[in-house]
């Protein structure tokens, strides 16, 4: 069985890592979006590198959840006929140990030097513009897609799509795109599809089934019922 899923923010929320907006809706008096642009970065790159490198150090006090380990268990069950594309940027998955993920909008603990377009590994603050370390110059920026721009490994993921027997769909709130619209086209080819969500979505009804709970409840027991128990 060939198995793609989509993890959203909901499944990190519980390891307790802020979600993108506060419970406010702001950020510092911002509207998230705001700093989260191209146009922004170039305005006040100062504002939108405080936001990323905050981000950052939460990211290095929580701990993947139940729901990532279940996803690892399954990755090591299904090797590559399992891939994870994930709208997150923090790295849970991973370190839970899954294997076959797809950041889909970039990742919080990389950089990306537009001088030289190379990407490191990176953990610390970028807002005292540290030099590249592959060409030395001062140009590392979130290796984050904002807004207007392009997803990452969209035509792996239109691969994968094409050939998933089951399209599963966990903490998302079905309103960013292209990722919204992945059930549909999963569905345009006889996939079956499963959301695992908290509260509905706004892409439930498109779902052949939609389960609501916390996804360190759903998601272990869905890899159970998968993997036979």
């Amino acid at each position: 069985m060939r198995v793609l899923v989509l993890t959203g923010a909901g499944i990190s929320a519980e390891s307790g890592l802020p979600t993108f907006r506060d419970a406010d809706g702001l950020w510092e008096g911002h509207d998230p979006t705001a700093v989260a642009t191209p146009e922004a970065y170039a305005a006040d790159p100062d504002l939108v590198h405080r936001f990323y490198d905050e981000r950052r150090a939460a990211l290095a006090r929580v701990e993947p959840n139940a729901a990532h380990r279940a996803l690892a268990r399954l990755d090591q069950h299904l090797g590559d006929d399992l891939l994870v594309v994930t709208q997150n940027i923090d790295d849970l998955h991973e370190r839970a140990g899954s294997r076959h993920v797809l950041h889909m909008h970039g990742r919080l603990r990389s950089a990306w030097c537009t001088a030289c377009d190379e990407r490191s590994h990176w953990t610390g603050s970028l807002g005292d513009r540290p030099p590249c370390p592959a060409c030395g110059r001062p140009y590392l920026r979130p290796d984050v897609v904002w807004f207007g721009e392009v997803p990452h490994g969209m035509e792996q993921i239109e691969r994968a799509l094409w050939a998933a027997d089951l399209f599963v769909s966990v903490g998302t709130s079905g309103v960013v795109y292209p990722a919204a619209a992945f059930v549909q086209y999963a569905a345009a080819q006889g996939t079956r599809t499963l959301e695992l969500n908290l509260d509905a979505s706004d892409t439930s009804d498109d779902f052949t089934e939609s389960r609501r709970g916390p996804a360190t409840s759903l998601v272990p027991a869905w890899v159970d019922e998968l993997l036979g128990g």
